[in-house]
């Protein structure tokens, strides 16, 4: 039967498959920065006190809200369609992030191709690629007075580039000097973009049946490369000043908003938290799973993951130091910077650098490709739970969705794989990083809690898992989360500062501000667009004070899993 739900065949594949979901990019090339940044060890404090208080109460309202309705994040709302607005916003940014995160994997797989060579491209200077300004790590050591002799010209430090800056810049991405200058594509990222969303596609290409199998490999192989990468690296001369570096508690930075603030972003976008996807994969559970015990497990996991993570990256930064004779502060980095320049170029000093780089990007690979597979599965599960008449009636049918989706995710992708893409891609990044789930997180608390009633929701989770959530789950849901993030919103707003790359080198022009902004506005907008077309197309103004009662007064419509509940099979 096509239109049987399907559901994860065993608990293993649920929880890998949230694991892979939540534990992304992110976890190695930004938290370990923000560790450092933030006063090291004195980070964690704000960092696992954000997530008591907002991750875990967040990962558990969605997991059991997706349960219990065994629906996608737009169908789900179909308690109070004036609310669908907010399920469409989940699944446009959820579009969005997935367009642009397959670039960076079609990044990674194109470094993965590159340390197949018997010596690593990016380890010396003299390519055709290579600028007047190229030095390698010998001529750092020689730096007098802030200065140093390159191809006879006499260089400030500044202006020095990295073999491995240079490769990635200038070879890989073929970056153009412009935002203005988008020049053509290039080819061969284009080509690594097609295979990965071909990857992306023969995953997916049965659902969660065909997606559970793989999320064995996906999801537990990373954590073996990065063990490996860490044992590799603690053995490193210089890897004990990068730790210090690294977990050195500053405890006056404590006194500091923007790092609670920065605490606050991290937990939310690190947890995969309000686009959609925790909704999707929930939904596919039996319904008397114990996802309270799920909600704590997978944060505590993910979060892990990224505490662990940051060792292996400081201890080859203090390598890198060490072997550059600079402070670690120097060539700590964050973002593609990270992945993409400082960290290859420690690998490539390393013996047997190929092997090392291997392992490294291969590591990149899985992690990037085990939170791709979520990401897209819950747009199709989206698709499916509201327009599965249109796109899903038959096998053939579903398997054309696909395929017609896939195509179209690869042509948005194209336009940050040009000679201007990086500056497209670091525009759309800025503006999903800032303001649109953190909007979607506070009005979907305010929905579940305060419109669709916070006793009636925990009515829904005893239901499931034999009890109501606890007092902790009901303090932070009805007052602590929402405020925290609503903290955070306005301190994000009131620190908001125009965009730029390259340590403030390169500003964007103004109309690059209306793109962030555009972005943003489209994410969000289809909160109150939704309701409005709603409130319009069942009678507008003539039944104000019907649609006031419907807004205090949820449907008591859901999905499959509750209706075969009722009737006995659970």
């Amino acid at each position: 039967d096509n239109n049987k739900r399907v559901v994860w065949r065993g608990k293993v594949e649920f929880i890998l498959t949230c694991v892979g979901y939540a534990v992304g990019l992110g976890n190695i090339w930004r938290f370990p920065y923000l560790c450092y940044k933030n006063g090291g060890g004195a980070f964690l404090i704000p960092y696992f006190g954000t997530l008591a208080l907002v991750g875990i109460p967040l990962f558990f309202l969605e997991l059991s809200f997706g349960q219990f309705a065994s629906l996608g994040p737009i169908a789900i709302w179909k308690i109070n369609p004036l609310f669908k607005g907010l399920g469409y916003s989940m699944v446009i940014t959820n579009v969005i992030i997935t367009s642009y995160y397959n670039v960076i994997i079609s990044w990674i797989l194109y470094y993965v191709f590159a340390s197949l060579n018997s010596v690593l491209p990016w380890t010396s200077c003299g390519n055709i690629w290579n600028t007047k300004f190229c030095a390698t790590p010998d001529i750092y050591r020689n730096i007098t007075n802030g200065s140093v002799i390159v191809n006879g010209l006499n260089v400030t430090v500044n202006q020095l580039r990295t073999p491995s800056e240079e490769y990635f810049y200038r070879k890989v991405l073929q970056m153009s000097g412009e935002f203005d200058n988008v020049g053509r594509l290039v080819w061969q990222l284009a080509i690594c973009l097609l295979l990965c969303w071909f990857i992306v596609f023969l995953v997916l290409i049965k659902g969660i049946s065909s997606l559970g199998k793989v999320v064995y490999v996906t999801s537990i192989f990373p954590y073996i490369l990065l063990t490996i990468m860490l044992i590799r690296g603690v053995t490193l001369e210089g890897a004990r000043e990068g730790l210090i570096f690294y977990l050195k508690p500053d405890w006056s930075k404590l006194k500091e908003a923007k790092v609670w603030s920065d605490a606050a972003t991290q937990i939310f976008f690190s947890l995969a938290l309000c686009s959609g996807g925790l909704i999707a994969m929930a939904s596919y559970n039996a319904f008397k799973n114990n996802c309270h015990r799920d909600s704590i497990l997978i944060p505590l996991i993910n979060c892990g993951t990224s505490f662990y993570g940051g060792f292996a990256i400081f201890s080859v930064l203090g390598y890198m130091a060490a072997n550059k004779n600079v402070p670690v502060s120097q060539v700590a980095a964050s973002g593609p910077g990270l992945v993409f320049v400082v960290y290859p170029e420690g690998l490539s000093t390393m013996p047997v650098s190929t092997l090392w780089s291997l392992l490294f990007f291969l590591m990149m690979l899985t992690l990037g490709l085990s939170s791709m597979f979520s990401m897209t599965e819950s747009f199709f599960c989206a698709l499916m739970d509201e327009f599965g008449e249109i796109f899903f009636k038959t096998s053939r049918r579903a398997l054309t969705t696909r395929i017609v989706f896939t195509c179209l995710f690869y042509l948005i992708g194209l336009s940050m794989v040009t000679n201007g893409g990086f500056y497209l891609f670091s525009l759309i990044d800025a503006a999903l990083s800032g303001f649109p789930l953190l909007v979607v997180g506070v009005v979907e608390i305010f929905l579940l809690i305060y419109v669709y009633g916070l006793k009636r929701f925990s009515d829904d989770i005893e239901m499931m898992i034999g009890h109501k959530p606890n007092i902790y789950f009901k303090t932070t849901w009805s007052f602590v989360s929402p405020a925290i993030i609503i903290f955070t919103i306005v301190f994000m707003g009131v620190q908001y500062r125009p965009l730029t790359l390259f340590s403030d080198t390169y500003m964007y022009p103004p109309r690059a501000e209306i793109i962030v902004w555009s972005i943003t506005g489209i994410c969000i907008a289809f909160i109150p667009i939704m309701s409005l077309i709603y409130f319009c197309r069942n009678g507008g103004a003539k039944v104000r004070g019907e649609l006031l009662k419907e807004l205090t007064t949820p449907s008591d419509k859901w999905g499959p899993a509750l209706e075969e509940h009722r009737s006995g099979r659970y």
